[in-house]
């Protein structure tokens, strides 16, 4: 088959706000302990971190992560993680029904954040909490020093403060399962007078309301308008949460859901614009998707797990070459609206739903998923082009015309050079891709990759699966004719002059 992508240098979407590629870490499961932190692990640096996770993290390229939760925020006193490990309490963790042993905190995320090159995003407790807390944390982390929270993090060892600027103001307040589960005028007010409270303490930070924690959820919709409409002056970003599944084992129908995601970022858009008309603001909130991934595999394990043990295994997803394919998409998605979605999170980053996994002994391997994310994290960087592409369709049992071809392309800062990701979605036909350059001049083929060949349900507990590069490229100044195999993630990269 065949299919066209036009680049139109005059038609961006907008500059890529590098926090899209962010991630998550929960105290959740083996997130944490045995993944982050294994001291015993020959594997463990000298500060007891996993130095193969350490190095897989760097290669993902992660800028900003999500910590300490999730759910498990809604029941979490930040206070009992700092200080001195011997003094730490061990706490029962209700979301999870975990023990939760403290013995990773505040600090140490810090240190490993670092590490990884990447920053924090923090979460405030707004289920068992709330204002009090929440100041007295922002007070902790980011004043310099002379008063008593302050003070508190320099005898803890951080003389310097932490300086952490975006801040998540609870974790899924809309849903029953949350602790401290408020309704959305509940939650509306809350927020708003946290925020105010946190940015009376910093006035740099930004705050990020709870939205829906899924586009099913019955108060869709009606949640976004009340929070909004409490707090719209007050808090910076609405979040957005959502997970796939192919538990029907459909698969050209799970790698249409993309539409999905597009149908719930451009509805959520949607709401908030309608707000801002509303109250005549000059002012636009915009989205923070920070949990977004695959997640059914381990929903049969995880129903048989047995309470209070500390770091079980929890939502351990072995992903297969279907989920990378549809990851991949899901990123091509949100550049899609790059200029709304500021900030997403791959949830989770270790061992927790997500591209990393480690075994007993702390040796630590890439899923399937990894790749397609190292990808669009290291090369999607620098402006978004609308897509003006041509491509065969297809029906599935939930969507309608949807085009084989998924694709996106991305100008660097310099303009050097132009990344297009594009996905395959057919099974079974090869297709014939034409990048017409537009006012663009190409200058040569800078490199084109290929993740194709494998089984839809191969994993890759063998370490087998590769990138590999595509040969199947021609390029003039005009244009490029790119062969894409079946059931392939690709990505071209050519130069500009």
């Amino acid at each position: 088959m065949k299919a066209k992508l036009t680049l139109d240098k005059y038609a961006p979407i907008s500059k890529v706000d590098p926090r899209v590629y962010g991630s998550f870490i929960e105290h959740l499961g083996r997130a944490v302990y045995d993944g982050l932190y294994n001291p015993e692990a020959k594997t463990a640096d000298k500060d007891g971190f996993n130095q193969e996770v350490i190095d897989l993290v760097k290669k993902l390229n992660v800028p900003i992560i999500r910590y300490p939760g999730g759910n498990f925020v809604s029941g979490f006193n930040w206070e009992d993680s700092v200080g001195p490990k011997e003094d730490r309490p061990r706490r029962l963790d209700l979301a999870w029904r975990s023990i939760e042993t403290n013995q990773f905190g505040l600090h140490e995320f810090e240190k490993w954040a670092k590490k990884v090159n990447s920053s924090t995003m923090m979460a405030v407790n707004m289920g068992t909490r709330g204002i009090d807390a929440a100041r007295h944390l922002v007070e902790y982390c980011n004043f310099p020093k002379g008063t008593a929270y302050s003070d508190w993090r320099r005898k803890n060892g951080a003389e310097e403060p932490f300086n952490i600027k975006t801040w998540c103001v609870g974790n899924e307040m809309d849903g029953p399962w949350q602790i401290g589960h408020k309704t959305a005028t509940e939650y509306g007010r809350a927020v708003n007078e946290t925020s105010k409270a946190m940015k009376l303490v910093d006035d740099s930070i930004e705050t990020i309301a709870c939205g829906s924690s899924a586009l099913d959820m019955p108060t869709f919709g009606s949640w976004e308008s009340t929070v909004l409409d409490e707090s719209y002056d007050n808090i910076d970003y609405l979040s957005l949460h959502r997970y796939y599944g192919n538990q029907e084992n459909d698969t050209p129908n799970y790698l249409a859901k993309g539409l999905d995601l597009d149908e719930f970022i451009s509805g959520v858009v949607a709401i908030c614009d309608s707000i801002k008309a509303r109250k005549h603001s000059k002012k636009s909130i915009n989205l923070s998707l920070d949990e977004w991934n695959v997640w059914y595999h381990s929903n049969e394990q995880d129903a048989n797990n047995k309470p209070w043990q500390v770091a079980p295994h929890l939502l351990e997803d072995i992903y297969n070459f279907e989920d990378a394919l549809l990851v991949g998409s899901l990123l091509i998605t949100i550049l899609k609206h790059a200029d709304r979605v500021k900030i997403a999170c791959l949830a989770q980053l270790v061992n927790v739903i997500a591209p990393i996994m480690t075994d007993e002994k702390g040796h630590a391997w890439a899923q399937s998923i990894f790749y397609p994310f190292m990808q669009v994290s290291n090369y999607g960087r620098g402006t978004v082009l609308t897509p003006i592409q041509s491509s065969t369709t297809y029906s599935s049992k939930d969507f309608e015309n949807v085009p084989y071809l998924d694709s996106i392309a991305v100008v660097d800062d310099s303009e050097s050079a132009i990344t297009v990701f594009a996905l395959n979605r057919s099974l079974d036909e090869g297709m014939d891709l034409h990048l017409n350059a537009g006012d663009y001049e190409f200058a040569g083929l800078k490199e084109a990759t290929q993740f194709a060949g494998y089984d839809m349900k191969q994993t890759n507990e063998d370490g087998a699966m590769k990138i590999v590069a595509n040969d199947n490229v021609s390029v003039t100044s005009s244009g490029a004719d790119v062969k894409l195999a079946p059931a392939s993630w690709n990505m071209i990269r050519i130069n500009l002059k």
